[in-house]
């Protein structure tokens, strides 16, 4: 019977002492971290690959493939080599990069903060078409759990003549999404720490409200992949027992904020539209309840109108 391959070691010493060994180029690096990612069961191994070398060496992943006959120096070498050693044990790129791409812009992310999903992103989407149709003076429009800020900045970024607001309860990530917002957002967007609506104003009335809340059911969480489950922050993950215990908070609160007419958006879990239908029929403010799918044809966003 034959035994499975072992994962190739990492290179001993000799990885950046050119004078034993042939230069390390582009196009051979590449190729083994490729096939040493590979072996650890690291997915997407060639694209981990091209980013933290693109990241390393300051290009374009592009570049790469341009200057594939490049060799490396000695020190290039080295910081790479302790970032794949990062990804090896599962560190997830964007927090070994410090970036991540997301809508259309590149947003700063750091430990504590999650990383935004690109299945996000229809909420910026139908975002954008609910203000686009507004008539009227500018929308107030607040984001609940911002995290890195990818939501809210990309529609200041995209909608500038409305009025954004976003609240965290981690003060961790309201600083990486004030730093994402200084760099990106093309009208400014007002921050503050607090849990959901608790710490708003009673008069404070909003025409659009979003949130992506902790959504997996706790039970769920240990058999996520180790990026997630041992990297992202738990708070942004766990969802109670059912997985819906920020949606009966936001349910209970978003009838006293929002205005006449208003809409609330909220990321969810594919088999979660029942409970979310469920909860919806609880309360009263709710006149109005739809559900988008994201590209897989699974439903990702609730759409609630007052």
């Amino acid at each position: 019977m034959l035994s499975a391959p072992k994962p190739r070691p990492m290179p001993s010493k000799r990885w950046a002492d050119a004078s034993h060994m042939a230069p390390w180029t582009i196009k051979k690096l590449l190729a083994w971290t490729e096939d040493y990612f590979g072996g650890h069961g690291i997915d997407s191994p060639r694209l981990a690959a091209e980013i933290l070398l693109a990241h390393v060496l300051g290009m374009r992943r592009l570049d790469l493939y341009l200057q594939h006959d490049r060799p490396l120096e000695p020190s290039e070498l080295a910081e790479f080599k302790g970032l794949i050693r990062r990804r090896r044990d599962r560190e997830p790129v964007a927090y070994i990069t410090g970036a991540r791409g997301f809508f259309n812009d590149t947003f700063h992310v750091g430990k504590g903060v999650l990383i935004p999903r690109p299945d996000t992103e229809i909420m910026v989407e139908t975002a954008i078409e609910i203000l686009s149709d507004r008539n009227g003076p500018p929308a107030n429009v607040l984001e609940l759990g911002v995290g890195s800020g990818a939501i809210i900045v990309s529609l200041a970024s995209a909608c500038p003549h409305h009025r954004f607001f976003g609240g965290d309860i981690s003060r961790k990530a309201i600083d990486v999404a004030r730093e994402n917002a200084c760099r990106l957002a093309k009208t400014p967007v007002c921050f503050f720490q607090g849990s959901w609506l608790e710490t708003l104003a009673d008069n404070c009335r909003f025409d659009l409200i979003l949130s992506n809340p902790p959504y997996i059911p706790r039970a769920d969480i240990r058999a996520l992949e180790p990026e997630i489950r041992e990297h992202e922050p738990l708070l942004a993950l766990d969802g109670g027992e059912d997985g819906l215990d920020a949606y009966r908070i936001l349910f209970a609160q978003a009838g006293g904020k929002l205005a006449s007419g208003g809409q609330m958006l909220l990321e969810m879990g594919f088999d979660q539209k029942s409970g979310i239908a469920n909860l919806a029929s609880q309360y009263s403010w709710v006149r109005n309840l739809d559900f988008k799918t994201d590209l897989a044809g699974h439903n990702r966003l609730a759409i609630l109108k007052k």
